[in-house]
């Protein structure tokens, strides 16, 4: 497709969009090879049902539930931390806020897909709008993420309006100017039209909010509504809020790092950026320990025979290789990295995510896993181990995810570029007035 030269010192930021490299092709291609095997691992999941996994009477949640919550939880990345920066007026946000709204949109449709998966014929996903009761907290978490993946949307797309106007322009006539001057919505950049669109993401941003938290609250009483041992907790509302905000951002830094790299963006995505987020994520990684400790704390110091059971077969049972290794990368490693300002750099802080990105998915799994292993009602504890369809489908979630996230890439700005230059127009002025208003004047 042919296009015209950007026009201006922003060429870079349509990149993107304009120009496609060899690595980009070569990732494409393995991901979608991971994405087609887990395609495959489905098809005998629907062929032979789920005997071919390693779910089981006892353990009829594993790797599927595990999936949705990890999914769910990283989605906080986006909306959340976006809305919040925009309503604080953290000029440093310009640059992140796109690719941070992207990874909420994109991931919670891969986060809900896994309960359709773990429902072994998807066709019963239908029953939940036709014999649904709203008593059920199942019918809560369909109400609560279906609002959430809206309200981002919207979010997304009325934030990317202007940038779309610019891709629109500068495109050559053909489908694909077509599309942008569709999705435009006739945007010709007036006063009258910014005033709106200010109105727009004010409102948006304020509404996400309290819907974004509302989510993965509900999430936890998914689990917590039940009686079975260790979930039946008062704490797992915000554990689950504070879980998710920190596993948002470690996929943040992440996505942040590598298309500074790979589209040479280090002069809108500086290490500042890493810094201030990485400064938030010391906070999210102390927060998570607290509520961790008084978790676990709470459990012993009550001593409930069937609690401990669960309890101690985290801590020293079967499962307690993945206990401490989370325990390891959620706590430990980040907060080494973190901590100090030399490590806080941009490696350090994507090491660090890395870590807990590993972490908080073994959190899912130590809070599933072996509390179904040791059941309340006395039939005999279970056990559960994935299998290779499971992994298959872990791979698949991953990968079609960033298929997902490079195909936006291509299409839209990573950037956005009309926030970048309203920065540079207006920004340093109104900084100045913000702090002149709240300095204490001289008598």
């Amino acid at each position: 497709m042919e296009t015209k030269a950007a026009p201006d010192k922003d060429e870079l930021l349509f990149d993107s969009v304009l120009k496609t490299g060899k690595g980009f092709y070569a990732l494409f291609c393995l991901m979608l090879g991971l994405f087609l095997w887990g395609v495959y691992g489905y098809s005998t999941q629907l062929r032979y049902g789920l005997g071919v996994t390693g779910l089981n009477r006892t353990n009829f949640w594993g790797f599927y539930i595990v999936n949705f919550v990890f999914f769910i939880g990283i989605s906080h990345a986006g909306t959340l931390i976006s809305a919040i920066l925009r309503l604080c007026q953290a000029e440093w946000r310009r640059p992140i806020t796109r690719m941070a709204e992207t990874i909420t949109v994109m991931v919670i449709c891969y986060g809900a897909a896994n309960v359709v998966v773990d429902l072994g014929r998807p066709d019963r996903f239908l029953y939940v709008f036709r014999y649904g009761r709203i008593q059920s907290p199942m019918i809560w978490d369909v109400i609560s993420i279906c609002t959430y993946l809206t309200a981002s949307s919207v979010y997304l797309y009325v934030a990317l309006i202007p940038d779309i106007a610019l891709l629109r322009d500068i495109v050559r006539p053909g489908l694909r100017k077509s599309f942008y001057a569709l999705l435009s919505l006739g945007w010709t950049g007036t006063a009258k039209q910014r005033r709106r669109l200010d109105i727009a993401i004010a409102i948006l941003a304020v509404m996400v909010i309290p819907i974004a938290v509302s989510v993965h609250t509900v999430v936890s009483w998914v689990f917590g509504m039940t009686i079975q041992p260790m979930w039946h907790s008062t704490i797992f509302g915000p554990y689950f809020v504070v879980g998710a905000i920190y596993s948002g951002i470690a996929a943040l830094l992440i996505a942040m790092a590598i298309l500074r790299k790979a589209y040479r963006l280090e002069g809108y995505i500086k290490p500042l950026h890493f810094d201030y987020l990485g400064r938030l994520f010391l906070a999210m990684c102390l927060l998570w320990f607290y509520f961790t400790l008084a978790e676990f704390i709470t459990t012993y110091y009550g001593h409930e025979p069937t609690e401990m059971a669960a309890w101690w077969d985290k801590i020293s049972g079967r499962y307690a290789v993945f206990f401490w290794t989370m325990v390891v990368t959620n706590v430990f490693i980040p907060f080494t990295i973190l901590c100090n300002k030399r490590t806080r750099t941009v490696a350090g802080t994507v090491t660090a995510s890395v870590f807990v990105l590993i972490g908080m998915w073994l959190e899912r799994f130590v809070i599933v896993a072996p509390t179904l292993a040791n059941p309340r009602l006395p039939w005999g504890h279970g056990s559960y181990m994935p299998t290779w369809v499971e992994c298959s489908e872990l791979a698949a979630m991953t990968s079609g995810f960033v298929l997902f996230y490079m195909v936006f890439v291509k299409l839209f700005p990573v950037i956005s570029i009309w926030e970048v230059r309203e920065g540079r127009e207006r920004s340093v002025q109104e900084v100045v007035e913000r702090v002149k208003n709240y300095m204490p004047m001289v008598a």
